[in-house]
């Protein structure tokens, strides 16, 4: 009799606390906190691009920070480490995907023509993207290492690449309203 109750508890516990560890967008589903570095980084927000004006589903991302913020300008200036985890909810070409970062840091960040050599490098390490890949960038020491389905592809130094890529979600004319929005936890 004992067994059972434990295991029931259990059970209860298991179910009642499993929203607490991880968070769901349209289907995708990221931890509430991870590690970089021996930084603990926990899910700032999440949030879906959409793309044209029929609003189709690109991928969901979400945006990890030491604390949670909700000030762009704020988070776009720290040096503390971040991560960006999208996971791709549709097939998009490595083409479509390099055409959308170098429109977001043209739109956001003044110093893109002094950057291109970066945003250069930063775009060669992109591939064509399946339903379920997942990029992840890594911000820390002065770095962003690009990770794509747990391979490290390129490490782009630079505090000011930092923020001009932070920019293109978090400037003034992101992707779409809503995932900016989303990863800023509102």
């Amino acid at each position: 009799m004992h067994k059972k109750f434990c295991f029931i508890v259990f059970i209860l516990l298991a179910v009642v606390t499993a929203p607490l560890f991880a968070a769901t967008v349209d289907g995708v589903t990221l931890p509430d906190t991870v590690e970089l570095n021996g930084t603990n980084l926990v899910l700032n927000g999440m949030g879906t691009r959409k793309a044209t004006m029929f609003k189709v589903k690109v991928y969901v991302m979400g945006l990890y920070l030491t604390e949670k913020r909700d000030g762009a300008k704020a988070i776009m200036q720290s040096e503390s480490p971040k991560r960006i985890v999208m996971r791709f909810v549709r097939d998009v070409g490595a083409k479509k995907i390099r055409d959308g970062w170098q429109t977001g840091f043209e739109k956001n960040s003044p110093d893109a023509a002094v950057l291109q050599g970066k945003i250069d490098q930063f775009n060669a390490a992109m591939d064509d993207m399946k339903k379920g890949d997942e990029i992840q960038l890594d911000f820390a020491a002065g770095q962003v290492d690009v990770v794509i389905n747990g391979e490290n592809k390129a490490t782009i130094e630079g505090v000011d690449f930092q923020r001009a890529l932070l920019s293109i979600w978090l400037g003034p004319h992101p992707p779409n309203k809503a995932l900016k929005a989303g990863i800023l936890g509102k």
